[in-house]
């Protein structure tokens, strides 16, 4: 005899209708912050944005290497154009809140691109808390790319084994918009 009949117990299926469907959306994320200072020249300009960047984001700035040769700008091939720092996890954040408050926590929409990420100017590196006009410097604007991403990305960026991210696991702008004012307070403007 077999164990369901010695219990007298039958097995019923659950009507669909009283089924709920439990869908977990995975939260998308800031994954970096990258903020960038074209200066166009090497020498003495790029040494005082190096340290602009160094002073703004409290990390030491990497130089941009031109990728090509242009004689009418004067710059050849790996010559070094400008600088850049990448942030990650609460240092991005925290810099990104206050690049916001900087920007009254309004972004346009035409700065978001296809795949969620997006990008907005700063115009004046004195208009962040605690930088102070250097006669000696000068004043340097900078970009700031955000790039978000939802768990799992990792598979993109991974070593053995590359995937492309499937369409359906993929971030929209609209996502990215609401991700955006609901953690950050920001009013996206048309």
């Amino acid at each position: 005899m077999s164990a369901k009949k010695a219990t007298g117990k039958t097995h019923r299926k659950k009507s669909p209708t009283k089924k709920k469907e439990q869908k977990h959306p995975l939260k998308p994320h800031i994954a970096k912050v990258t903020v960038n200072i074209g200066v166009g020249e090497a020498g003495e300009k790029l040494k005082k944005a190096e340290s602009v960047l160094e002073g703004v984001t409290k990390q030491k700035a990497v130089q941009t290497l031109s990728k090509t040769t242009n004689k009418d700008w004067g710059l050849r091939k790996f010559m070094p154009i400008g600088c850049k720092v990448t942030l990650r996890k609460k240092a991005a954040e925290t810099f990104l809140v206050s690049a916001l408050k900087i920007r009254e926590n309004k972004i346009s929409e035409y700065t978001f691109d296809d795949q969620g990420n997006f990008s907005f100017g700063v115009p004046d590196h004195t208009l962040f808390e605690g930088q102070k006009y250097d006669p000696n410097i000068g004043i340097f604007g900078m970009d700031i790319c955000v790039t978000v991403e939802k768990p799992g990305y990792r598979i993109k960026h991974r070593r053995i084994n590359r995937r492309k991210i499937p369409q359906r696991h993929g971030l929209t702008l609209e996502e990215t918009m609401k991700f955006i004012t609901e953690k950050f307070n920001v009013e996206v403007v048309e």
